[in-house]
């Protein structure tokens, strides 16, 4: 008997016959549903409790139910890629305050497209011609504060990086060869020149300005703060704070810049940002995050965070020799943070030791070293989950009391 004429008969036998009696095997009927699979678990791959943050080799944030819903959904018809990437990108561009938007593969996609898009404009000979430069502006002036690993993403478009200090360097620096100026959030502290200067000059000189905020939610507000102080581009990392997935980004500002971007951008072909293509999927998932985002209540899970850091704080500090401090880190990551440190004379561990066996113990958990102690954030923990961690942590240290 076919297992389709197994169900029909089973719905029309009377109760007490049919799989009870022995006439249809149980067997039929589990082959008709699929175990759901975990497939972690099958790989053999560690799961862990994540007090750490998010970061990239942690696989950043969990998505939302509503974004993986919507991933779902999207993964069951056709659409063409440009004009999903269309209104999406009207969406994310209005929540923004931008003139347009377009979902990348990441942040530093963004900063690769962006700056593709500055050097080329709308000239398809240009965008062919990749990282190759000859013939275009192509400096690109940056802070010595801000001068850092991420302007490789800037120089594989072949732009060179000239960097400056002060605003008298930076107006002696600007020639008929300056494609962009642009600016670090995370590491603004570390300049002598801020945000509404450097637009300011950039604008006197009608010089595009591109932004880099890839962790830089919370708070919300950053998302369109730039956008309103002028920068031409503002590149967001989707997968952190936002929790959209992790592979994708945002890249929003001048019209005209994003249009030119997107021509170095799958699904064209022969430039140099091929490779960094998005699917619909994660396309839609990142508006969805996006728009959850802003909407929900964020001085309620202010509250809830500062709550966890305190169960958390409590839970350690009453401990002989152990110290906490709570912190929020000034730009990037912008949460509670909690500092636990240890006398090393009362308890025999060190950071290492204590975060190994905090990784091998069950659950598995990560945190991160400061100096000689541990930092813990709650923004990334589950439901439930900082009484985990602090029960763990207690643990560790009281065993390793001498």
């Amino acid at each position: 008997m076919k297992r389709r004429d197994l169900l029909k008969l089973a719905t029309v036998l009377p109760i007490g016959t049919g799989v009870v009696s022995g006439l249809i095997p149980v067997s039929a009927f589990a082959k008709a549903t699929v175990a759901k699979r975990d497939i972690l678990k099958e790989l053999g791959i560690r799961t862990f409790v994540n007090a750490a943050g998010t970061y990239t080799a942690m696989t950043a944030s969990l998505m939302h139910d509503e974004v993986i819903e919507t991933i779902k959904e999207g993964a069951k018809q056709f659409a063409m890629l440009d004009e999903v990437q269309d209104r999406v990108g009207e969406k994310i561009a209005e929540l923004c305050h931008a003139e347009a938007a377009t979902v990348t593969a990441g942040c530093w996609s963004a900063l690769v497209l962006g700056m593709a898009g500055v050097l080329t404009g709308m000239d398809m000979k240009k965008v062919a011609q990749l990282p190759d430069v000859t013939g275009m502006k192509a400096e690109v002036i940056v802070q010595k504060g801000h001068n850092i690993g991420y302007v490789h993403a800037l120089t594989n478009t072949g732009a060179t990086i000239v960097e400056i200090e002060t605003v008298q360097e930076l107006e002696k620096a600007i020639s008929e060869k300056t494609a962009m100026m642009w600016f670090l959030n995370s590491y603004a502290p570390s300049g002598k020149i801020q945000h509404e200067e450097w637009v300011a000059i950039a604008k006197k000189h009608k010089i595009p300005t591109m932004i880099d905020m890839a962790a830089d939610v919370p708070p919300v507000s950053n998302l369109w703060k730039y956008n309103d102080l002028g920068f031409d581009l503002v590149c967001v990392s989707g997968g952190k704070a936002i929790r959209g997935p992790q592979s994708a980004g945002i890249l929003m500002g001048r019209k005209d810049l994003i249009a030119a971007a997107r021509l170095s951008a799958p699904p064209r072909g022969g430039n140099i940002g091929r490779g960094m293509k998005v699917n619909k999927e994660e396309v839609l998932g990142m508006y969805v995050a996006l728009e959850k985002y802003i909407n929900q209540d964020h001085d309620a899970e202010w509250k809830m965070w500062e709550g966890k850091i305190d169960s958390i704080a409590k839970s350690v500090s009453s401990i002989t020799g152990v110290t906490t401090e709570v912190s929020v880190p000034p730009v990037a990551n912008h949460t509670p943070l909690l500092f636990i440190k240890w006398d090393e004379t009362k308890i025999k561990t060190t950071n290492k030791d204590l975060m190994l066996k905090l990784r091998n113990g069950s659950p598995s958990i990560e945190v991160m070293a400061n100096g000689t102690g541990i930092n813990i954030t709650v923004f990334m923990l589950k439901e439930g989950e900082e009484k985990i961690v602090a029960k763990r942590v207690r643990e560790e240290l009281l065993s390793a009391m001498a």
